[in-house]
Parts: C-alpha cells; sequence; structure tokens
C-alpha cells in the first residue's frame, strides 16, 4: 500500500456511519464473502480449528441467542477471561449483539484484579475458561457477578463451585443463528478497558462502537497497511496479544474483522523459536508483535535460515530498539514500523506503509488525528524539545470518558486536549521520539532526559537484554541517571563491566545522559500487560538515596 502522507492529512475526513457497529460489520462480511477464512487457529497440543466470517457470524448470534435466555440485555456489562481462542470472537461479538458492553480481562491478572473490575462497573456476567474459573471462584462472594458461562469444559454441574457456570458449547447447541437484537449505533457503548495502572488503580476507559471504524480508518490503513479493498486471498495477519489487552481490539478486532482480513490465532506461551516456526509453516504475511518480542526474535541465531512470507511487521506497546528492526531487516528484508498509541486512543503516531523509518522513532503523526507536544501553558513546542502528547478533546479518535467516574472526565477533558501524560520529541522532519511518561523524565543538573533514549542506547550493547532508566536522587546534581541492566545470557556484572557500560553511553548519547549508577538485576518490575513500573524503581531509588 502506497501512502501520499502529506495529500492524505490534508485530505481526510471522519465519515462515521451513525449506524456503525462491529456485530453489524462481521454480518455484512459475511453476507458478502462468508466462505473467506477469519480465523486459523493452532495451540501448544495439536488442536487446529478454522472459521469462516459466516462462521463467526453464526455462532456470535448463537451466544446472543443464549445471552438474552439468560437475562443479559443492553448496558450490562460483560466480563472476560479468556486465552486465545476461536470462541472468544463470538463471545465478544455475541455479547455486542444483545448491546451489553464488553469489560476484557487478563488472564495475567490476580483474583483481587477481577474483583476490583467487577465491583468498579458493576459487571453481572462473566465469561471463562475452564482453567482460569479458580480466578472467578475466589471471589464470586464479594462482586456483583450473578451469570456464569466457561469455555472449554462441558461439565454443567457446579455442585463443588462458588458460581453456576453454564457450558458454552451447551448454550449454542441447538440455539437459532439469526438474532434479532437491539439497533446499534457508533455512538453506543462497546467496551470498558482498564488501563494497565503503572501508577495508582487502573481506570476504567469507555469506548464506544466508533472506536473500531476509527481502527478501520487508521490503524488498518496507516499501520498495518490494510482496508476493505485490500486483495486478501494471499494474506495472513498475526497479532500475538491476548485477548484482554486493548491491542485485542487495536488489531484481531479492529483491524482483522473491520476490514474482513484472515487472521492466524496461537495459544501458547511466547518462545521465540516456537513463533518463528509458527510464522515460516502458516505462511503469515503481516505480524505485530510487542518490542519484547521482536528482541528475542533477534538475538536467534541464524535468524535468516527461516523463509518466511513476511511482508509487513508493525510494533507497539512500548517503543522499538534499532537492534531487532536491523536484525529483522537484515534476515527478511522487512522492516518493522513502530507505532504509538493508548488504551484510551486508536494509533496516534505511526510509521506508515512506505515511511523511510528512523530507527527508535515512533513516526509521524496519523491523517486525521491532530497530534501534537505542549508545553505546561498548553503551547506546542519547538523541535527538538520535549512536550507531552495531546489530542484534541473533540477527536474521535480518543475515549469517551471513563466509566462512571465524572471526576475523572472533569479532570481529563477539561481544556482543549486530551493530555496522555506520554512525553516525546519531534525533530525538524515530523518524526516523533517517544522520551517516556511525564512522570518517567529524569532532571539532573537541569538536564532534561528521557528514559527511552538511555534504555534504547544501552541494549545496543551486547551485554545488555532489557533496561530502564531512572530517577536517582543526587545531593549536588538533584537527580542522576540509574540504569537497572538485565544482562545477556552468559554475562556477569561486576565494576568493570559498569565502566564498560559507562563508556559505551558516553560515545552512544550526549554524555549528560549516561548512567552513573547502574545495577544488575534478574528482571525488571512490570505491570500484567509487559510495560516497566518505572515507579517501583524510583520508589526503590528514593528509600536509598532520598532524604
Amino acid at each position: 500500500m502506497e501512502i501520499d502522507y502529506q495529500r492524505e492529512r490534508e485530505s481526510f475526513q471522519w465519515e462515521i456511519p451513525d449506524d456503525y457497529a462491529i456485530p453489524a460489520v462481521v454480518e455484512d462480511h459475511a453476507d458478502a464473502f462468508g466462505d473467506r477464512l477469519a480465523v486459523r487457529f493452532r495451540d501448544e497440543a495439536g488442536r487446529e480449528e478454522e472459521r469462516t466470517y459466516a462462521d463467526l457470524r453464526d455462532d456470535a448470534n448463537r451466544f446472543a441467542n443464549a445471552l438474552e435466555a439468560l437475562g443479559v440485555g443492553e448496558g450490562d456489562r460483560v466480563m472476560h477471561l479468556l486465552p486465545r481462542d476461536p470462541d472468544v470472537f463470538a463471545v465478544q461479538l455475541g455479547a455486542l449483539a444483545r448491546g451489553a458492553i464488553l469489560v476484557p480481562s487478563s488472564a495475567m491478572l490476580k483474583p483481587k484484579d477481577i474483583a476490583f473490575r467487577a465491583n468498579d462497573c458493576d459487571a453481572t456476567t462473566m465469561v471463562c475458561h475452564a482453567d482460569l474459573t479458580d480466578m472467578v471462584e475466589d471471589v464470586v462472594a464479594e462482586t456483583p457477578l450473578d451469570t456464569f458461562v466457561v469455555l472449554g469444559d462441558d461439565e454443567t454441574d457446579g455442585s463443588e463451585r462458588a458460581a453456576d457456570w453454564r457450558s458454552f458449547s451447551d448454550l449454542l447447541d441447538g440455539a437459532a443463528a439469526d438474532h434479532d437484537g437491539p439497533d446499534l449505533s457508533a455512538s453506543d457503548p462497546m467496551s470498558i478497558n482498564y488501563t494497565s495502572g503503572t501508577t495508582g488503580q487502573p481506570k476504567p476507559v469507555l469506548h464506544r462502537h466508533r472506536w473500531m471504524h476509527c481502527f478501520e480508518r487508521v490503524n488498518g490503513r496507516y499501520w498495518w497497511g490494510v482496508d476493505r479493498d485490500t486483495d486478501f486471498s494471499d494474506e495472513l495477519l498475526w497479532a500475538t496479544t491476548g485477548t484482554g489487552w486493548a491491542k485485542w481490539f487495536w488489531s484481531p478486532v479492529g483491524v482483522a474483522l473491520t476490514t474482513g482480513a484472515p487472521q492466524f490465532l496461537y495459544a501458547g506461551e511466547f518462545d521465540a523459536e516456537t513463533f518463528l516456526d509458527l510464522l515460516e509453516e502458516e505462511g503469515v504475511t503481516r505480524l505485530c508483535a510487542v518490542p519484547t518480542q521482536y528482541r528475542m526474535f533477534a538475538q536467534q541465531p541464524d535468524l535468516d535460515a527461516y523463509d518466511l512470507s513476511l511482508t509487513e511487521a508493525v510494533s507497539a506497546g512500548e517503543p522499538l530498539n534499532r537492534e531487532p528492526i536491523q536484525a529483522f531487516e537484515e534476515a527478511f528484508g522487512v522492516t518493522p514500523r513502530d507505532g504509538y498509541g493508548q488504551t484510551e486512543t486508536v494509533a496516534l503516531v505511526t510509521n506508515y506503509p512506505d515511511i523511510d523509518v528512523k530507527p527508535g522513532s515512533m513516526g509521524k503523526p496519523v491523517p486525521g488525528i491532530d497530534v501534537t507536544l505542549l508545553d505546561d501553558d498548553d503551547e506546542a513546542v519547538e523541535p527538538g524539545d520535549i512536550g507531552e502528547i495531546a489530542v484534541p478533546v473533540d477527536s474521535p479518535a480518543i475515549f469517551d470518558g471513563y466509566f462512571e467516574k465524572p471526576h475523572l472526565d472533569e479532570r481529563t477533558f477539561a481544556g482543549d486536549y486530551y493530555r496522555t501524560g506520554d512525553l516525546a520529541s519531534r525533530d525538524e522532519d515530523g518524526y516523533f521520539f517517544f522520551e517516556g511518561r511525564a512522570d518517567d523524565i529524569i532532571i539532573s543538573s537541569g538536564y532534561r532526559i528521557g528514559p527511552f533514549e538511555v534504555e534504547d542506547a544501552l541494549v545496543g550493547h551486547e551485554a545488555v537484554t532489557e533496561a530502564a532508566a531512572v530517577a536517582s536522587p543526587h545531593e549536588e546534581r538533584g537527580n542522576v541517571v540509574k540504569a537497572y541492566v538485565v544482562l545477556a545470557e552468559g554475562r556477569e556484572g561486576g565494576d568493570e563491566l559498569v565502566e564498560e557500560l559507562q563508556e559505551y553511553m558516553k560515545a552512544e548519547t550526549a554524555p549528560y545522559k549516561y548512567p552513573r549508577r547502574v545495577e544488575f538485576v534478574d528482571e525488571l518490575p512490570k505491570t500484567s500487560s509487559g510495560k516497566i513500573r518505572r515507579v517501583e524503581l524510583r520508589d526503590r531509588e528514593e528509600s536509598k538515596f532520598g532524604e
């Protein structure tokens, strides 16, 4: 796909149909090309299944009828706790066809997290995989949940369970493949996606069905490089995300289902060699993975021995370092393209197809979204300076507020801009570079230092697998840069390596950015979505060196 970036920025118009809703979109696909592959699935145990677009529509309608019989209707909050599985789409589309609001939850959460979400949004229905029901059972008595559906288990006897679990397969068996549900519109609520909670409690981000249209227009065209006019006969998309994250809506739902693309799902833990084998065996043409996965791919020996059909690779979640980009280019002739957005938004800044990728850059603001960088006075910053990423509050590309949290809405939407809390700089060519969360910025001797630039340079050293940079209190400088470093296999830390890394950093970045303190650790603290919790590391530094 060729993008005339400047022309599309100038001509882009938002035209969101009033009746846009994702169940109707899939219904249209089924009517137009019902026999097209929608989902190809594999798991670690050897299970393999396929679903066409007609299958997705029919199973979604069957589940919607089952939910109606269970009393689930418009506005009800339906939580789901599910692994990657082809039936996830029936669950999500079926609940949405009832006018219900989805509340995705990750299998990486703890029972207390499930209870928090259920109570916070007053969820009454839980759809859960059999392997995960214990997480719900532990807290069901302290939540408003009263309707329970289990996947992957035909046993419906709840005598030894706190909840009365209904079998998903039993509910679908014999149910009608058409459903007469409420008329949905683009402005109807669709999902409550909880933020990952890098600081404080997760917040309930409310999205409407128009969110999916924005993904189709923005994420599809300006990130994945696909739209409804794409010839999908030789395409297979794979987004490695889990079902509990906003990225599931960004790609498997928001790009693949909206455009009518075929996609691959794999239910298994990440292993670089296994995933590379799957890419080769399945003939995946477009991949979306997280930076950590790209870094692990890049460390595989003989990477170029894999005969991949890959034509496009995209990344999001955290900035993508230079090394995995270069490794993919050398091995496969494909340049991974980073993109930036939040649970609250669509992709706001992307390395769009055919862009001249600058390693370390998030790319340029996508057409249709007036992304800017602001200082503390809501003034645009100059090229080279650091500002907060901001979007006009009336943009359809951002969320519709926090579910039943007017005090948060008032604070978030009071001005002309939604301020993301993320900091970036922009170069003279219009490329954005991520600098960290607003509270992650390190101020040392008056210099403002973004942690990512330090981390990006550090992982370029052969001894370093992962790194996190934070402010560490210092009597004279206010703060200095402290680097927490996870070493590559076979490497050992020590004073000699600290000095080597510091000298390396002085050659790679401005001298004032090098880490004056280095600590070697086995792992970095992360959120359940895999983002580094720098706040924990800052707290450690405060306890060691703060007053």
